[in-house]
């Protein structure tokens, strides 16, 4: 199991999100660490699907972790919830779009085996697109029950996960109703992440192929 992104100045940083809540999810905690305790140089967000609520839910949300930094692009796309799949043609159009604009040091996207089509597509695009980069695929839990057993796992204190998960609250209204959207759903998951890598919270990757020299 490996602990540590290794420390690097001048970071550029990919996110991928299929939804307007999946990159904060999937490695919101693992973000505010990276932000605080490096150089970065640029970061580029990117959102697939999303209404035209859950599109201002995204920008607020990425603004207040983007918040100071001089390279910092948004970019939401109106794609279709739950009919990724079916628009592979543009959004590979996409991600040849978003090569142009980085060579990123990291990568995050969603899990290769996850079950839903859409978080797929984006993962298999990602791997696709940035063969050559450091990729850690993040976790979304939900009713399929798909996530698995990672192998790279960011440490994060009460702090960090305090604020990711405020965050969360306070941007993502519209999913308040939902039965999982919960404060002690995300903590519960990154409790159980920090006792398999021996600290008290953590945010979970899964890393087909790491080149740390």
């Amino acid at each position: 199991m490996l602990h540590l992104i290794p420390k690097k100045n001048n970071l550029k940083i990919l996110c991928l999100g299929a939804h307007s809540d999946d990159i904060e999810i999937g490695c919101g905690g693992a973000l505010l660490k990276i932000l605080k305790e490096n150089s970065i140089e640029q970061v580029e967000w990117i959102v697939f699907a999303t209404n035209e609520q859950r599109k201002i839910e995204a920008e607020t949300s990425a603004k207040n972790y983007l918040y100071g930094l001089n390279k910092a692009n948004v970019s939401i796309y109106e794609f279709r919830d739950g009919f990724l799949p079916y628009h592979a043609i543009e959004i590979k159009e996409k991600f040849e779009e978003i090569k142009k604009r980085i060579n990123p040091d990291i990568v995050f996207t969603h899990y290769r085996d996850d079950r839903h089509q859409d978080h797929r597509l984006i993962s298999d695009l990602t791997w696709n697109t940035f063969r050559d980069n450091m990729i850690l695929e993040y976790e979304i839990p939900k009713w399929d029950g798909d996530i698995g057993n990672p192998n790279f796992y960011v440490e994060l204190n009460e702090k960090i996960l305090n604020k990711r998960n405020q965050l969360l609250k306070d941007c993502f209204i519209t999913q308040k109703g939902k039965h999982w959207f919960k404060e002690e759903m995300f903590r519960s998951l990154a409790r159980i992440r920090g006792m398999e890598s021996a600290c008290e919270f953590a945010e979970a990757f899964y890393a087909r192929k790491i080149n740390i020299f």
